[in-house]
């Protein structure tokens, strides 16, 4: 028996006998990536993995949340791969990225090698790591027990698999927020030796305090350009809008069926019978349910649903609302606010548009109620109004970084309705210096992700200083993929 299986057997033995003692599903995970980064640890130690040199190609894996329709996140990775080609030169860079399904990304990242991950990823990470010159983690809630502890030790296992072959392990553009302590365990033993690019400064302040070194950063979605106004301009006119009135899109999502867990006996039960079917999500992992779910749902629905009512009572001739579904996961809850509206309200859902048309869409709007995210950054570079409702401290962020805090609001505010209303009126009312405070915004994180371009060509340089990076200023900008037509005026106007 070859070494390396020696390694893999007495880790996955270790992380069974483990595993069997932990109550926690997600604890079991840890656990078992925890055991494949030690091997792989061991591995190079004995036997040390190939370095880069020069003459051939970069290998780079990027590791993130793609494969789901996730307008957010599959724009991020695009981003990610324009500025890398940029920053390392498409001679000298093979890419390769991880897609949870190849069909929903058929068509994305055309420069990169799209590798098919499973659901159940420790495998494919230690087999795959071991070929690879480093790993870009992707993801933007990178180390949060908010969403999915999985997903965090995904994250943690490709980083910690890179780093322990002493390659390049980076995180580009992630955050750090509230996490289990068996995940913040995780992060602090295998992340000691990465460099997380983070979007804020809290999230540094939270690694900081694990011992991770960080940068500052941003988001990596500010430089995407999508598809011509005239392509969504079509799909409105299909809907219905009648080519003049303003559109006001709103963007619901389910923020109570948070985290995600691994449930086994669930998964058995569902596998049998269809038991927990609204509740599962893939796999062995299922969403929070019960009834507290539902009607805290229904009751951030209704409030968005009534803040909407209200706005259009008095602007149905000059507004035409429409509702907007940045995931697929996001169609129940579109629908069902479609539903409390009347029904008669256009849906447009990413498991039906691709990416470029979910973000040129976005930027058709004159106003925007969102919780996602990336359907706020997205539409920024179009200078379109927005309003956020938040269930975690993304938006909040954002809409600081704005020099807009009173238009982040909350997902379980009671009084949504009216509070939303009022956000609304107010953004409308005051469009112009909104507007303003969203272009200075832009091109500061324009700089940033620029900066951020100039942090990686750095690391690299030190871990592989004979890599031929081509010859640019020391201007940050200049590490930024080429612009389009949207975002080029703004740094004219506003830098």
């Amino acid at each position: 028996m070859s070494l390396t299986m020696r390694l893999i057997g007495r880790a996955a033995k270790g992380a069974l006998g483990l595993a069997k003692e932990a109550v926690d599903p997600d604890r079991a995970l840890q656990l078992g990536m925890s055991g494949l980064i030690e091997a792989a640890r061991a591995r190079h130690e004995s036997d040390p993995a190939p370095r880069w040199r020069p003459g051939e190609p970069l290998k780079l894996l990027l590791a993130g949340y793609v494969g789901t329709r996730n307008t957010g996140a599959d724009v991020r990775v695009e981003e990610m791969i324009r500025q890398l080609r940029h920053v390392f030169g498409d001679d000298h860079l093979e890419l390769s990225v991880c897609t949870s399904d190849p069909e929903l990304t058929r068509g994305y990242f055309r420069t990169a090698r799209q590798l098919h991950i499973p659901q159940i990823f420790h495998k494919f990470l230690y087999d795959t790591v071991s070929t690879q010159h480093g790993v870009i983690a992707c993801e933007g809630s990178m180390f949060k027990s908010k969403f999915a502890n999985a997903l965090s030790t995904m994250m943690v296992g490709a980083l910690g698999l890179a780093a322990a072959e002493d390659k390049i392990a980076v995180g580009y553009g992630g955050e750090a927020g509230g996490m289990d302590a068996s995940l913040r365990r995780l992060v602090e033993k295998h992340c000691a030796d990465t460099l997380i690019i983070c979007r804020n400064e809290q999230s540094q302040d939270v690694l900081d305090k694990l011992g991770v070194p960080t940068a500052p950063g941003t988001d990596t979605a500010w430089t995407f350009e999508p598809a011509p106004p005239e392509r969504a301009e079509r799909l409105l006119r299909r809907a219905g809008w009648d080519g003049e009135k303003q559109v006001v899109a709103f963007c619901p999502i389910n923020p109570f069926w948070w985290p995600v867990k691994p449930e086994p006996l669930k998964a058995a039960i569902h596998g049998l019978g269809g038991g927990y079917d609204e509740a599962h999500y893939k796999s062995v992992y299922f969403h929070k349910h019960g009834p507290d779910v539902d009607r805290a749902l229904e009751q951030y629905l209704r409030g968005m649903a009534g803040a909407l009512k209200d706005f259009m009572r008095d602007r149905g001739d000059t507004w035409f609302p429409v509702l907007v579904g940045m995931e697929r996961l996001d169609r129940g809850s579109a629908e069902r606010l479609s539903e409390i509206l009347g029904g008669d309200v256009p849906l447009f859902i990413s498991d039906d548009l691709e990416m470029y048309e979910m973000v040129a869409l976005l930027r058709r709007c004159s106003l925007i109620v969102s919780s996602r995210y990336h359907a706020l950054v997205c539409s920024m570079p179009g200078l379109v109004p927005s309003v956020g409702v938040t269930m975690d401290e993304r938006i909040r962020n954002l809409m600081a970084d704005r020099g807009q805090p009173e238009l982040a609001l909350e997902v379980d505010d009671p009084k949504l309705d009216e509070h939303l209303l009022t956000a609304m009126e107010n953004t409308v009312a005051n469009a112009e210096a909104v507007k303003d405070g969203i272009g200075r915004c832009v091109v500061d994180n324009l700089e940033r992700m620029g900066r951020m371009g100039q942090i990686l060509e750095g690391y690299v340089r030190e871990k592989h200083p004979d890599f031929p990076f081509p010859a640019r200023p020391d201007d940050p900008f200049a590490y930024l993929p080429p612009l389009g037509p949207t975002t080029a005026p703004l740094v004219q106007r506003y830098r």
